[in-house]
């Protein structure tokens, strides 16, 4: 059985779509072949790593790249993580059946946070969201 290509495609390619690249990678490793990139690429979030690793997902294999970067994949099925990226998605991946599915973005909800640990707190909300969408949702999405 081959595996349904999946990106997972955000502005910066640091965050939201880091961490739906490891949670699917994490959850579904036999079925879907998970990819990341972004519209620009910003590096990988330090923040979304740590807490990535507290739920016991490594990122660190994982690299912030641009979308155009993996032209020569061929995918089933393109995510936009937020609303930037969604209208703007490039050309070339419609190919490929685009769906939305917005997440918050961490760093501007931590951006006021009091403290570390009320800033990392928005991380792990969403992290935690978005392992609830791989989890429940997205080989339905796939069918």
């Amino acid at each position: 059985m081959s595996k349904t290509n999946v990106l997972f495609l955000c502005t910066g390619n640091s965050c939201r779509s880091q961490m739906a690249e490891g949670w699917t990678r994490h959850l579904h490793p036999e079925t879907v072949e998970a990819f990341s990139a972004g519209i620009a690429a910003h590096g990988m979030n330090q923040n979304a790593i740590n807490v990535m690793k507290e739920a016991g997902v490594d990122l660190s294999e994982q690299s912030s790249k641009l979308a155009d970067s993996l032209g020569d994949v061929d995918l089933d099925v393109v995510i936009t993580v937020c609303g930037h990226a969604d209208e703007n998605c490039p050309t070339f991946l419609t190919k490929a059946k685009v769906i939305h599915v917005g997440f918050d973005d961490p760093p501007k909800l931590a951006k006021d946070a009091k403290s570390e640990e009320e800033s990392l707190d928005h991380y792990r909300r969403v992290r935690d969201e978005i392992r609830d969408f791989v989890a429940q949702n997205l080989l339905g999405l796939l069918e």
